[in-house]
């Protein structure tokens, strides 16, 4: 399995729709946009779970640059995610 980054989204785009988007280029186990948790609202990117890294390596050819709804799609393979300090809201 790869997970993919993909950046510059519409804003509008829902997990499903961006499932379908990356099912064309072969089996998706997960998709997922990225929400603003206070506002509710998509943060413009999202990963991609594809079951087969030469499907996943297709797919980063396929859309990375191809715009969708006037923007430029950024895509790669997802970094790990960095360890960051806690945010309490409270003190």
């Amino acid at each position: 399995m790869k997970k993919l980054f993909v950046g510059n989204l519409p804003y509008k785009t829902t997990d499903t729709e961006l499932k379908e988007m990356f099912s064309q280029n072969g089996e998706v186990a997960e998709a997922v946009i990225i929400m603003d948790r206070e506002r509710g609202v998509s943060k413009g990117f999202g990963f991609v779970t594809m079951t087969n890294d030469a499907e996943a390596d297709a797919a980063i050819n396929a859309w990375n640059g191809k715009e969708v709804d006037g923007r430029a799609l950024t895509v790669n393979e997802a970094r790990p995610q960095e360890a960051r300090p806690r945010r309490d809201n409270f003190q």
